[in-house]
């Protein structure tokens, strides 16, 4: 990715590459009601869990998002003013035409026009937007909190620590209260401010992280054994129903957010990340991750069942994940037009919004490049 001062982080566009197509598996593989593959099948190689319960590719976005605000900004003052006013030129061109898209879906087929508005509406605070946009709804709120959480990171990183157990508290009280914490947990920042924390946590703290291959290695293996307990127990639908009472759900985005964190950390300082074509080709898909995200909701449910009814039966998980990375390479080129037509025209209008300490009055000024992808 680059940022609006021109700097070019191509491990961090690695790791969205990873996050979109877990996202896009996930769908793929279920997105038509448990078809073509049900929610109860969990696979016997158990990294593949991964994939059965690819909604956990959204936990290393939020993740990442933090860990990309903290190393963008670093100890610099920002003005919030131009911090917010560059993410809005980043996030909601392709947003707005993506819902003006669902509009005209929802008209073309009769569909209630007030109602869709009224989703919309409710959308900028609720888990209601389209294709995904619930998401962009939780960067939004975090976008107002990140002031603060980095003032904090600032004083004291052991003080942004201590967040982590007040946020956990929280969610067992809501556990108590309503008998199910897996819809705050999963939708709204209630259970995504941990990602995002621990995503801070790990910049400043990546050299206690840095070339601890052996540790890191063994706590993503731990990682991906937990998540295949995770799916056989049921998972995201059927632990043992959805929403799940079960109190798992108070930690899970905490667990998710602390194993992503330290990943990212690991892979962002333990390698040179050489540009040679494969690292720039994943990079190309990361930086077209948000449009493949958004866009890919209007393609995958179809695409699973036509090619489970007219081109070779997918009932098997493995094959299905084949042809699910097939799906997810042919998103590149939409992807990639919109990210030339809908979303970089608006890059240009971004302003500088950080400033280092040993400046005292800096100019704004319009960035003189067109960002190849977001923050």
């Amino acid at each position: 990715m680059k940022s609006s001062k021109d700097e070019y982080f191509i491990a961090i566009d690695h790791i969205r590459a990873i996050a979109a197509f877990i996202v896009v598996t996930w769908h793929f593989l279920h997105g038509n009601n448990g078809y073509p593959i049900p929610f109860a099948y969990t696979p016997a190689f158990f990294p593949f869990a991964i994939l059965d319960e690819g909604h956990t590719g959204v936990a290393l976005f939020m993740t990442l998002s933090g860990y990309l605000f903290a190393k963008l900004i670093n100890n610099k003052s920002i003005d919030f003013k131009w911090f917010i006013w560059n993410r809005i030129l980043r996030l909601l061109p392709l947003l707005l035409f993506v819902i003006l898209i669902n509009g005209a879906m929802t008209a073309y087929s009769n569909g209630s026009l007030q109602l869709y508005t009224n989703s919309i509406l409710k959308g900028w605070i609720d888990p209601t937007l389209p294709n995904g946009g619930w998401s962009i709804t939780i960067e939004f709120h975090f976008y107002f909190l990140l002031p603060l959480l980095l003032w904090i990171a600032r004083k004291s990183t052991w003080g942004l620590f201590c967040l982590i157990p007040a946020t956990i508290m929280m969610r067992i009280l809501q556990h108590e209260w309503q008998g199910e914490v897996q819809t705050s947990a999963y939708w709204t920042l209630i259970g995504r401010i941990d990602q995002f924390v621990l995503g801070i946590l790990a910049y400043r703290l990546h050299h206690l992280i840095k070339g601890r291959h052996p540790e890191v290695l063994s706590g993503a293996l731990l990682f991906m054994l937990f998540y295949w307990y995770f799916d056989h127990s049921g998972g995201f639908f059927q632990l043992p129903t959805y929403p799940s009472p079960n109190p798992l759900w108070i930690i899970l985005p905490t667990i998710e957010g602390f194993v992503y964190a330290i990943i990212i950390a690991w892979y962002d300082h333990s390698f040179s990340h050489p540009a040679n074509r494969i690292s720039k080709f994943f990079g190309k898909i990361g930086e077209y991750s948000y449009s493949i995200y958004l866009l890919h909701y209007f393609f995958v449910f179809t695409a699973a069942k036509l090619i489970n009814e007219h081109v070779m039966e997918i009932t098997n998980f493995y094959l299905a994940s084949c042809w699910s990375f097939i799906f997810f390479m042919l998103m590149i080129i939409p992807a990639k037009i919109s990210h030339k037509w809908i979303e970089a025209p608006f890059l240009k209008w971004r302003m500088e919004y950080t400033q280092s300490p040993s400046r005292v009055s800096p100019s704004r000024r319009l960035s003189s490049k067109i960002a190849r992808t977001s923050n």
